[in-house]
């Protein structure tokens, strides 16, 4: 029996929705963890 395959376009592949400004939310993201080890650094150091 011969095996058929299935072919998707890459939109169909793909999992995941693209966009929303997820660049955005993760420099924004970055930036307030950085922010925040500052503040911590300076309210703990000697």
């Amino acid at each position: 029996m011969a095996e058929q395959r299935q072919t998707k376009t890459e939109d169909e592949a793909r999992q995941g929705v693209t966009g929303h400004g997820v660049r955005y939310v993760l420099s924004f993201g970055l930036g307030l963890v950085i922010i925040a080890f500052i503040v911590a650094y300076a309210i703990v150091r000697p």
